[in-house]
């Protein structure tokens, strides 16, 4: 066999080249999709605000002191409203304490409540529909029905009636919230888990004898998650409203805490002579808000366009 070969030339030419074709290429899959990402970023100057805005707040909410170094909850009596300047960029409110400082620890307070409402409406939501969806049956009957009362509610009438019953605080704002955004959750999960247990593969899966919880697992879940999470982007920002409106009626924490909504609350009784109590905390939730909402319309509709 050794002599045949080193008699065949030819052979011996090819199989250095098959050896070094045959050798598997580094995957830039991952790279590229980076590359993509940034540049689908960059060429959108409202996105990348946006990013930008809501990274601030994210690093806000986690480590405040990189943002300002005041005590938000000490205040100098003979410093009181003094406007917005260099010393003070959100001026002082009328105990002498620094707005902005207040507005930057608040971040951590309102951060928390909605991503455990969103949490909440995600988990609750997302179960209740991947349920109806995938069952099928009388299941999907009560299911449903039960979500539709949950629709017929008004949302923000529904987390005061839960709040009142809960109590006062950020963590039962923040449930009431999220209870009352389940329904939306549970409909897109379920018409989604719908589409896809009528899929080709799925089918297929089925017929190959795989057992329910894994079709459940490996395919239905992980295809019918996207829209689900794009929900929960949108819905981040109206949990951020509704949180700031009942922490501003009075159901979030108690002073002196800075939650968002208690700063405009209480600036409100100084719109005469010191509007910016209420207007640049007001601008720090439009701003949070909108930078949610313009991320979430990238991913729905721009990115997947993209690909």
């Amino acid at each position: 066999m050794s002599q045949s070969l080193v008699d065949d030339p030819a052979e011996a030419a090819r199989g250095p080249a098959r050896s070094v074709e045959a050798r598997p290429k580094p995957d830039p899959g991952r790279r590229v999709d980076v590359r993509r990402l940034l540049r689908f970023v960059v060429r959108r100057p409202g996105l990348l605000l946006s990013v930008t805005v809501l990274v601030l707040v994210v690093l806000a909410s986690f480590w405040p002191d990189l943002f300002t170094s005041q005590d938000p909850l000490k205040g100098v009596p003979s410093q009181n409203f003094r406007a917005p300047s260099g010393s003070h960029w959100f001026g002082t409110d009328e105990l002498g304490r620094d707005v902005f400082s207040r507005v930057v620890h608040g971040a951590q307070l309102s951060l928390k409540a909605t991503l455990i409402a969103v949490l909440v409406a995600f988990v609750v939501g997302g179960l209740l529909g991947v349920i109806a969806g995938f069952v099928g049956r009388w299941v999907d009957d009560v299911l449903m029905r039960f979500v539709d009362v949950l629709l017929s509610i008004p949302a923000l009438f529904m987390s005061l009636a839960l709040v009142t019953a809960l109590g006062y605080g950020t963590v039962k704002v923040a449930v009431a919230v999220g209870i009352a955004s389940v329904a939306a959750f549970a409909r897109v999960a379920r018409s989604e888990v719908l589409r896809v247990r009528q899929a080709v593969f799925v089918e297929a899966s089925r017929a190959s004898g795989a057992r329910w919880y894994s079709v459940l697992g490996r395919h239905v879940l992980p295809n019918a998650a996207g829209p689900v999470i794009v929900l929960a982007t949108l819905d981040f920002g109206s949990s951020i409203l509704a949180v700031s409106a009942l922490s501003f009626l009075g159901y979030g924490a108690p002073p002196p805490a800075p939650e968002w909504g208690t700063l405009i609350s209480d600036g409100r009784n100084y719109l005469a002579n010191a509007w910016w109590l209420t207007a640049l905390p007001g601008l720090a939730i439009a701003a949070t808000v909108l930078a949610t909402n313009r991320i979430a319309r990238a991913l729905d509709g721009e990115w997947s366009r993209q690909r």
